[in-house]
């Protein structure tokens, strides 16, 4: 008796033939069209950074707040009117642009679960992604200072 989990002869043949008949994704138009779209999202905050800056007398530094919640907001409205997604489709990884992205992940999150409620359905989803993402920046950092404090200590 075979293992659920062990394919059939038919079903081996089968996967081969599929896997010869399935298209090769193209990985230098794939790469070009990621480049091109997250540039794209980057001249846009870039924009929207300049903006801020002429309009309303921001410096460099100030500038980075108004600019990181605008591409938020944009980035989430579009999720919710389902453009983001089709976007993310053709351009592929250049839409995963960190704020962007992730904003886009968590708005997601969000939409698929609000039949849940607001609580277990929508925070709870949204979270369960964004936990692992917040614990790993902090890890992150937390390493990342301490390297540079031992560096800064130890004369280098």
């Amino acid at each position: 008796m075979k293992k659920a989990t062990q394919q059939t002869d038919q079903q081996r043949i089968y996967q081969e033939f599929a896997k010869k008949r399935e298209p090769s994704p193209s990985i230098w138009k794939n790469c070009l069209k990621a480049f091109i779209f997250g540039g794209l999202i980057c001249v846009i905050g870039q924009g929207l950074q300049n903006f801020f800056i002429y309009y309303f007398d921001f410096n460099e530094k100030t500038a980075g707040d108004p600019t990181v919640a605008v591409l938020i907001f944009i980035a989430v409205l579009l999720t919710g009117f389902g453009v983001y997604d089709k976007i993310a489709q053709f351009a592929g990884a250049g839409t995963a642009v960190p704020v962007t992205g992730f904003a886009n992940a968590m708005a997601s999150a969000a939409i698929d679960h609000r039949t849940e409620g607001y609580v277990l359905g929508v925070g709870g989803n949204m979270f369960k992604l964004a936990g692992p993402v917040i614990v790993f920046g902090t890890t992150a950092a937390f390493i990342i200072a301490l390297i540079k404090t031992i560096w800064i200590q130890w004369g280098g």
